[in-house]
């Protein structure tokens, strides 16, 4: 499906792609399209089927200098994919553990972006965020992750604004329940899956390459007159 893109020649970034997941599956679908992609985790090696395929750096979003280091040392980008996010279901209510997820999801977002702004600039580039259907449904279980994603689509609408004029668009998806290993913990609960199935109109949860045609798609000159959006990615779970 990918190989319908092509993103020969371009540079790629993807912050956020060291475990099995939505990152790793938006890298490998980039490079499958011809581009050059080069990939951020918090752990010191990528997913064992990843080592090697990409280039790697060890990143902590929260810590500014090492984001700006990074982009200071790359010198050119064209596509920037924020993907990096924690959350802990069942254990966001404590405040310090609320902030630090805050912290990941949101500033480390525009941590990234802000950094990547010139190399973007120079290249009249795409940035897509990575935001989720909490952005919009509210999560007794997940309070900081949901505020956290639905502060990524606005940061995402006023990022589109503010750089617009420099030929950079700036959009976001929205998955919905996905298969990762961030996810791996919910899944543990038969009547959760279950529930989930059962609303999902597809009648199943996402894999993490759903996600990755629509990244591309944005990313490319098909999308080329849009900015400030957020696609959901869910199956039809939103609007069940």
């Amino acid at each position: 499906m990918h190989t319908r893109f092509d993103f020969a020649g371009a540079e790629v970034l993807v912050v956020g792609a060291s475990r099995a997941g939505i990152g790793a599956a938006i890298a490998r679908a980039f490079q499958d399209a011809g581009a050059s992609v080069a990939i951020t985790g918090a752990e010191p090696e990528p997913a064992e089927e990843d080592r090697g395929r990409f280039a790697y750096t060890q990143l902590d979003v929260t810590d500014g200098t090492a984001v700006q280091a990074l982009a200071e040392a790359t010198p050119r980008l064209d596509i920037l994919i924020n993907c990096a996010a924690i959350t802990a279901r069942g254990e966001e209510m404590a405040p310090a553990f609320f902030q630090h997820v805050v912290d990941v999801n949101l500033h480390g977002t525009f941590r990234t972006a802000e950094a990547f702004h010139p190399r973007l600039k120079a290249a009249k580039g795409v940035l897509v965020n990575i935001a989720s259907m909490y952005a919009m449904f509210g999560s007794p279980r997940n309070p900081a992750y949901g505020a956290s994603k639905a502060a990524v689509v606005q940061l995402t609408k006023s990022l589109a604004i503010a750089w617009a004029g420099d030929g950079i668009r700036v959009n976001a998806v929205a998955p919905g329940f996905i298969v990762t290993q961030q996810s791996a913990r919910s899944r543990t609960d038969p009547a959760h899956v279950a529930a989930v199935n059962l609303r999902t109109p597809m009648g199943r949860w996402g894999e993490p390459e759903d996600i990755a045609g629509p990244v591309l798609f944005l990313a490319s000159q098909a999308a080329g007159f849009m900015t400030g959006t957020c696609l959901a990615i869910d199956g039809g779970y939103s609007i069940a």
